[in-house]
């Protein structure tokens, strides 16, 4: 039987530094994405809870949640760069663009950036800028990303290593701040009255609760996102992987920890740049994630007198509530419990 019409996806070495790709499909996001990602998550930031509250801000209605641009985003790219993946590694120079309403359709391109064979020869590391756009050609989403993808062919020659230099974070005067006011910020509705001014650097926030990840709901996630990483959603194959069972989608747990930290960071309403992330550990169905943040830093925003940024570190565990900060030892090494590291920009409304 002829198999000439199928795609059996990129491996490591079918990749070359400076490939591009025009992923396919565009994706018109909905109402339903905005209540489905409420669903997964459990997500209650005000902003893209209620049309009232964002048109009190001068947007014409709600946005799509940040973290779900990120998965259309992300999962478009899926096909082309890690449908063949072992893992996804890490991520840098995250930064959102303009605010996405039902409606919008989303596209996605990638240029390959390096490349790096592993030492058993069985896979390599493929580094990758990938830049989503509305209908508009307006970006919503640049980003680079590195995640580790099998070889076909143990002995296949594979190009001499290229190894990106990324920048260890994104500037604050380089966020997008969306265009609206914080006039009509509403803490009451938001849920929190600790805006900017609150927050020290150095500061520890346990977000408390945990929520237990469930087999269902990550395989709802990937293939709502159209995610069709073998290593997420093929149980029969993943039998035979190092786990010996699915891997749960990372972006599924980034999601999990956000929502949590709304017991928290509640008057954060929007996260506008990743400066470094990486999954620590691998969760499964059935793991509990609990998550707390530190306060690295905060900024002022050049022109807004309304609106400062904090850069916040969240770490989520599996199996193990934050109370004590569970993080990095004094040996450098990470508490083996925790599954996610991540350093990101998150907007707040100033007094």
């Amino acid at each position: 039987m002829s198999r000439s019409k199928t795609e059996s996806g990129n491996f490591f070495e079918d990749f070359e530094v400076g490939q591009e790709f025009r992923h396919p499909t565009p994706r018109t996001m909905t109402e339903a994405d905005a209540a489905l990602n409420i669903g997964l998550y459990g997500s209650r930031f005000a902003i893209n809870s209620s049309d009232v509250f964002a048109r009190a801000l001068g947007l014409p209605r709600a946005p799509i949640d940040d973290l779900a641009v990120f998965h259309v985003v992300i999962g478009k790219t899926v096909s082309d760069i890690s449908v063949n993946a072992v893992a996804n590694l890490g991520y840098a120079e995250f930064r959102w663009g303009v605010p996405v309403f039902p409606g919008d359709t989303l596209s996605v391109s990638s240029k390959v950036l390096g490349l790096r064979e592993n030492s058993n020869k069985q896979s390599g590391v493929v580094w990758v800028r990938s830049t989503g756009i509305n209908q508009r050609a307006e970006m919503v989403l640049d980003y680079i990303r590195w995640v580790m993808v099998h070889k076909r062919d143990s002995g296949a020659p594979v190009h001499a290593s290229v190894v990106p230099e990324t920048a260890r974070s994104v500037a604050p005067a380089d966020l997008v701040v969306p265009n609206l006011s914080m006039m009509g910020y509403d803490d009451e509705a938001a849920g929190s009255s600790h805006r900017w001014e609150d927050y020290e650097p150095g500061e520890s926030i346990d977000h408390v609760s945990g929520i237990t990840l469930e087999d269902s709901d990550h395989m709802f996630s990937t293939r709502l996102y159209q995610n069709t990483a073998r290593v997420h959603f093929d149980a029969h194959a993943g039998k035979n992987s190092r786990f010996g069972r699915r891997l749960a989608y990372g972006g599924h747990v980034i999601s999990l920890a956000r929502a949590l930290s709304f017991n928290g960071l509640a008057n954060g309403f929007r996260v506008a740049a990743i400066n470094s992330g990486s999954h620590v550990g691998p969760t499964f169905g059935g793991d509990t994630i609990y998550a707390w943040s530190e306060i690295l830093e905060k900024a002022e925003l050049p022109q807004r007198r309304d609106i400062g940024a904090l850069r916040v570190r969240m770490i989520a565990t599996k199996d193990c509530p934050c109370s004590d900060f569970p993080g990095k030892g004094a040996d450098g090494k990470y508490h083996p419990a925790v599954v996610l590291d991540l350093d990101y920009w998150l907007l707040m409304p100033r007094r």
